[in-house]
């Protein structure tokens, strides 16, 4: 879909596992991903961009860098995204992401986000597209009986059920604010399932200054939704 461009080299290698988190409940998938990509030093291979998305561009140090971005290390891929998405595009949005990874050996997707429950535990809820797939987190997980998904997470989960690719959605037990410590919750068990062993230490030891950062991220996007633009869609957060 020429709305949602992927810029970005070819993926390395064959049966790769894609890992997608985009902001939601608790900014649960986007704190967890851009947590390992840094720790583990995967390496930015490229970017997407859609004229829906919004008018945000994020910096460290100075620098500015892409708000929706591709990694990749060894056997695994990245799709990290710091901006919302609304659910009027959801679908594009999915359906862009999948178009492009379907050009390659996918072995599975998994996508991370937040559900809210209010509730102080962090237990992580998994989901996948077959039985097949389920298995591989039913013992790491709490497996949802029924209910529904939504947003982006949803999306994506959906495309792979229909194009066949093996889909997993790990949701972090959240309240509606940045909350790091369920982001290190869903990365344990990416460490059980894939054999990571990423130490989540330092995320705890920094969830103050995480959720402080994160916050003030959440309110930039929000004024940003406030200012009227007629060509893009408002946000969704």
């Amino acid at each position: 879909m020429d709305d949602i461009k992927v810029i970005s080299r070819a993926l390395a290698g064959a049966e790769k596992t894609v890992l997608i988190g985009f902001p939601g409940s608790g900014l649960v998938g986007s704190i967890a991903l851009q947590y390992l990509v840094e720790q583990m030093e995967f390496e930015q291979i490229g970017a997407i961009t859609s004229k829906y998305f919004p008018p945000v561009a994020l910096m460290s140090k100075g620098v500015i860098n892409a708000p929706v971005r591709l990694y990749e290390k060894d056997h695994l891929a990245a799709v990290i995204s710091d901006v919302p998405i609304h659910p009027a595009i959801c679908y594009e949005v999915a359906n862009g992401i999948m178009d492009w990874l379907a050009q390659f050996d996918i072995k599975e997707v998994v996508t991370i986000a937040g559900i809210i429950t209010n509730e102080p535990e962090k237990r992580v809820f998994g989901v996948a597209t077959s039985s097949g797939a389920l298995q591989h987190v039913e013992e790491k997980t709490i497996i949802l009986p029924m209910g529904s998904i939504s947003g982006v997470a949803a999306s994506i989960l959906t495309e792979c059920k229909t194009r066949g690719i093996p889909g997993i959605g790990l949701l972090g037990e959240t309240v509606n604010t940045p909350d790091p410590r369920s982001s290190a919750a869903t990365i344990e068990v990416l460490n059980q399932i894939y054999g990571l062993n990423l130490d989540i230490q330092p995320l705890l030891e920094q969830a103050v200054e995480i959720e402080a950062a994160m916050s003030q991220i959440a309110e930039q996007v929000q004024k940003t939704e406030a200012s009227p633009r007629r060509e893009q869609l408002p946000m969704y957060g």
